[in-house]
C-alpha cells in the first residue's frame, strides 16, 4: 500500500491557520501576564492557577496548529497581534470579563477558519478545526458561568456591608 500524499493547503487556509496560531500565542501571553498579577498572594478569587493552566493550554493549541501547517506543507508565518493596552487587571470581574473578551475574539477567529475551510472542501482540517471550536466552546461557557458566579459573590458581599454596623468607639 502507498502512503497517502498530503496535498499542500490552500494560501488563504495557511493564512487562517497562522493568523489563529499567532492569536492562540497572543492569549497564552496575556493569560501569563494576568497569572502574574494574580498570583496567590493579592487575596483576590484564585484565578492565578487558572490564568496559568490556560495560558499553557492556548501555547499548545498553536503548536498544535502549527504542526498541522507543517505536515500539509504549509508556510509558518505568524501575525504580530497588538498587546492590550492595560496592564492593571483590577478586579476578578473585570478579570474574567477581559479572558472573555480574549475567548470570543478568539471563538469568531476559529468560525471563520470552519467557514474557509469548509468552501475549500478540506475535510480533514475541517475536522482538526471542529475539536478546537468544541473546546473553545466549553472555556467560554465556563468563563460566562464564573463571571456570573463573581458577580452575585460581589453582590452578596456589598449587601452584608450595609448590614454590619460598626463597633461603638469607647472614649477610653
Amino acid at each position: 500500500m502507498e502512503p497517502q500524499v498530503q496535498r499542500p493547503l490552500p494560501e488563504d487556509c495557511q493564512i487562517a491557520i497562522n493568523q489563529v496560531a499567532s492569536y492562540e500565542l497572543h492569549i497564552s501571553d496575556a493569560y501569563s501576564s494576568m497569572a502574574c498579577y494574580y498570583n496567590e498572594e493579592m487575596g483576590i478569587p484564585p484565578f492565578a492557577k487558572f490564568f496559568r493552566e490556560q495560558a499553557d493550554v492556548k501555547r499548545e493549541h498553536a503548536k498544535q496548529l502549527l504542526r498541522y501547517l507543517r505536515k500539509h506543507e504549509g508556510i509558518v508565518c505568524l501575525p504580530v497581534i497588538k498587546r492590550p493596552d492595560i496592564d492593571n487587571r483590577g478586579s476578578g470581574i473585570q478579570a474574567l470579563e477581559s479572558a472573555l473578551q480574549l475567548e470570543n475574539m478568539l471563538s469568531t477567529a476559529l468560525q471563520n477558519l470552519k467557514i474557509l475551510v469548509c468552501e475549500k472542501s478540506e475535510i480533514n482540517l475541517s475536522g482538526f478545526v471542529r475539536e478546537f471550536l468544541d473546546k473553545q466552546m466549553k472555556n467560554i461557557e465556563y468563563l460566562e458561568y464564573h463571571l456570573v458566579y463573581q458577580k452575585e459573590l460581589e453582590e452578596l458581599v456589598q449587601q452584608e456591608g450595609l448590614f454590619v454596623k460598626p463597633a461603638d468607639k469607647s472614649d477610653e
